[in-house]
């Protein structure tokens, strides 16, 4: 479980965040969505204390997140909105590893660790490859095997489907819903609706760094006009 109690972030004068309290229950799949500058990126960033609050708390699986960062983001995996942000290795397979190598695991569940998570992405024949070579479906499934290789009880998404095509949304879309079946929680921030509309348990959109509207989203939809968000077609 993920608690964010009144949660505080300022950047200077401006406050990112003011007062945001959210609990994400185990196997749930929420939608963060609302108008850009509203919050949903530094919000997401400090479920694995990639960022710091000002006040107030998050707390995963029982710890504070900052107290233990490590423990954070083995239990929190976070999927950057452009993947090549978070590509650390030139190739598939050294990359995935890379979080693993961190927490000191022998070579045998690195290597376990590494197909396992690849082979969720329907990756498993590609460690031997350059990045850079690969499309933009392709980096987002690697970006999101990074993070399945830390075994995370939740992943974060932020914005996943941008620059992909319908075939590139569909295949992420498709080990999506597969993990989300096996229990891992899913948060995915997103402008666009399409496809989460019919996935999700919950919907939050903020405004102003503030939970604005907040339900199941059939019960909210007559409310996004009041966050600019679009509802979906």
């Amino acid at each position: 479980m993920i608690e964010i109690t009144d949660l505080v972030a300022r950047y200077g004068d401006a406050t990112a965040l003011d007062g945001v309290s959210l609990t994400v229950e185990d196997g749930e799949f929420v939608v963060l969505t609302g108008p850009n500058g509203s919050g949903k990126t530094t919000l997401v960033r400090h479920c694995n204390a990639l960022e710091t609050p000002d006040s107030g708390s998050v707390v995963v699986e029982g710890t504070e997140a900052t107290d233990d960062p490590v423990a954070a983001r083995t239990a929190v995996g976070m999927v950057f909105q452009n993947p090549r942000d978070q590509f650390v290795a030139a190739t598939v397979g050294s990359d995935v590893a890379f979080g693993p190598e961190n927490l000191g695991l022998t070579r045998d569940e690195i290597d376990e660790r590494v197909s396992n998570a690849l082979d969720a992405v329907g990756m498993n024949d590609r460690e031997g490859e350059r990045i850079d070579s690969l499309s933009g479906g392709e980096q987002a499934r690697v970006a999101i095997a990074g993070a399945l290789a830390m075994r995370p009880s939740h992943l974060v998404l932020d914005e996943p489907m941008n620059g992909l095509d319908a075939a590139g949304r569909r295949s992420v879309w498709a080990h999506l819903d597969d993990l989300h079946a096996s229990g891992t929680s899913l948060i995915v921030v997103t402008h666009d609706l399409r496809d989460v509309w019919e996935r999700a348990d919950r919907l939050v959109a903020l405004a102003d760094g503030r939970v604005a509207v907040e339900g199941p989203p059939a019960e909210v939809l007559d409310r996004l006009g009041e966050v600019d968000v679009r509802p979906p077609c």
